[in-house]
């Protein structure tokens, strides 16, 4: 990162900016198991299809999921695996800081 252009930090920040939706980590992991469509992962997420749609959007752009046109439906599928990789690696951290704080609130509790 020390000697990347300006413009590539930004790209770099806009991948982070895509990443930092709920919704689309949620799109993320239920494409581990595979391709789906627009409505499967409405209907497993809870959301419209609209909703879906635009944060689908996001993510291509990004260059995160491919999209591919069948009849009436599209279907994604991931096409970034690396992405996996760093949620795991982002997801580690927190998983160990949050058990750090309940170490400490435990602790805090029994003293009392």
């Amino acid at each position: 990162m020390e000697h990347m252009p300006q413009e590539a930090l930004e790209e770099v920040a806009a991948y982070f900016q895509v990443l930092s939706e709920p919704t689309r980590l949620q799109l993320l992991n239920l494409l581990r198991g595979g391709e789906r469509n627009v409505g499967d992962l409405a209907q497993a997420c809870g959301f419209t299809a609209a909703n879906i749609s635009r944060h689908l959007s996001h993510l291509t752009k990004q260059g995160l999921v491919n999209r591919e046109a069948r009849g009436t439906s599209v279907y994604y599928r991931i096409a970034d695996e690396s992405v996996y990789e760093l949620c795991e690696f982002v997801c580690g951290n927190i998983a160990r800081s949050y058990e750090r704080a309940q170490k400490r609130q435990h602790i805090f509790v029994a003293r009392q």
